[in-house]
């Protein structure tokens, strides 16, 4: 049965930056006719002892029930006035309401049942002339070099491990790792959590328990297995673990074992790739490097329209991510290297990256996900079932997986949605492509005219 509305008073006022604050009002008679359905319908219910059921007292199922009942009828209210509200007011609110008064609020017979809340919103913005953008495209290219790396990468993703006894550069760690914040809060309690010992061109700088620390291997040193490290570092500002945020942490991580990953040797992997010869695995490769450098052409180029955007748009942000626009981001980026073919381990180091960014970075993000949702609505952009699975297939080549293996995965994680929203706005952006102005140059020429735009 539909909710029935509620002939409430509903004031919207500006909380802020893409804040609206609702002051809602919901007049005695519909408390009290809330309050008396409430315990009628528990009347019926209610068996207390000595009457049968339905039969009690109703002044017995009142005195027996009655903060329950008043409970839950102050739910309804809320989440009906609420919700009727939104609607009428036309508010596009994204994240969850918050509200410091409802749970102290007592529903009375006889009063009005009045109470604020909080949301974010939708910001309103205006779209710039987006026609005859000036792109840069560079023309792709595979050199023999890049395959010899690719194909170095495919041997040590099919190395063995080699167990260590005392760990150098570059090196992995398997222990129990626990996050605590200052006041002894445990965040994370990790069995079998593995790190790196940052490899020498990381300049110490490395990822444990998702956070980056930009001294890992000082604070990490050479521990050996029954060795317990302690790694201290501040949380990121814009964690979406709000507890993490901007909190002094602590991770302690006792190693059970190290190892070093010994790369497999290149006729071993042509013969368990059940390949003809050495050759075929390099054009295998350099097929695939091809299909990536297309990839990276058409990256590359939306880039360049998303700065356009991002330098000519104006917007109204909230003054501090919520959390739920911090996850929705981490696994925006986490699709988007995914889509580019990035190695998995890297794409952990990359989201530890994002969420130890500046507010700054952190809302050009949010701001662009905004500019793109409006100009794909503008534009009627669609995305069919077809599409998504094509994708996912795409990926999963990428990582050496079955496409129905990545899906399930994507599914069981709910980022299955994420994969729709990087379609449409990666269909947007090519829409946009389509009336953009293009100057064709060398890989050389383009590093150098990027340089050059961005003043390093």
């Amino acid at each position: 049965m539909a909710e029935a509305t509620v002939d409430s008073k509903v004031t919207v006022e500006d909380a802020g930056p893409s804040r609206k604050k609702l002051s809602i009002e919901i007049p005695a008679a519909a408390v009290d006719e809330k309050l008396v359905d409430s315990l009628d319908m528990i009347s019926v219910e209610a068996a207390l002892p000595g009457f049968r059921k339905g039969r009690a007292p109703r002044r017995l199922v009142e005195k027996r029930f009655g903060d329950a009942v008043k409970n839950e009828a102050k739910q309804q209210l809320v989440a009906s006035a609420y919700q009727q509200a939104i609607e009428e007011h036309k508010l596009q609110v994204i994240g969850e309401p918050f509200s410091e008064t409802i749970e102290e609020i007592e529903l009375e017979e006889g009063k009005p049942l009045v109470f604020e809340v909080e949301v974010e919103v939708v910001p309103e913005f205006d779209v710039p002339n987006i026609d005859g953008i000036d792109v840069k495209k560079p023309v792709p290219e595979v050199t023999d070099d890049m395959v010899k790396g690719e194909i170095d990468k495919v041997l040590i993703n099919e190395g063995e491990l080699e167990e260590r006894d005392t760990p150098e550069p570059g090196d992995y760690l398997t222990g129990h790792g626990i996050m605590t914040t200052a006041d002894g809060e445990e965040i994370h309690n990790i069995e079998g959590a593995v790190i790196q010992i940052p490899p020498k061109d990381k300049d110490g700088k490395g990822m444990i328990l998702g956070v980056m620390v930009d001294d890992l291997a000082k604070q990490l040193k050479k521990p050996k297995p029954g060795d317990t490290a302690t790694i201290k570092v501040k949380g990121p500002e814009n964690h979406e673990v709000e507890k993490i945020r901007d909190q002094d942490l602590t991770v302690t991580f006792e190693v059970t074992r190290i190892d070093r990953i010994i790369p497999a040797e290149l006729g071993d992997v042509v013969a368990r790739f059940g390949l003809a010869s050495e050759e075929q695995m390099t054009e295998m490769v350099r097929s695939r490097l091809n299909e990536r450098a297309l990839v990276q052409q058409q990256s590359v180029m939306r880039q360049q329209v998303a700065k356009h955007l991002l330098d000519n748009v104006e917007i109204a942000l909230p003054e501090r991510l919520s959390a739920a626009q911090s996850q929705r981001l981490l696994e925006r980026r986490r699709m988007e290297l995914m889509y580019r073919g990035v190695d998995p381990m890297q794409i952990e180091e990359h989201i530890a990256e994002l969420r130890a960014a500046s507010t700054e970075a952190a809302q050009r993000e949010l701001k662009l996900f905004f500019i793109l949702s409006k100009i794909g609505d503008d534009m009627e952009v669609k995305v069919e079932e077809a599409e998504i699975n094509g994708r996912i297939a795409q990926m999963a080549m990428e990582r050496g997986e079955r496409p129905e293996k990545l899906r399930q995965e994507l599914i069981q994680s709910r980022q299955v949605q994420q994969i729709y929203q990087q379609l449409r706005e990666h269909k947007t952006l090519d829409a946009i492509l389509t009336k953009a102005n293009f100057t064709e140059m060398t890989p050389e020429e383009f590093n150098e005219a990027m340089k050059e735009d961005t003043g390093s």
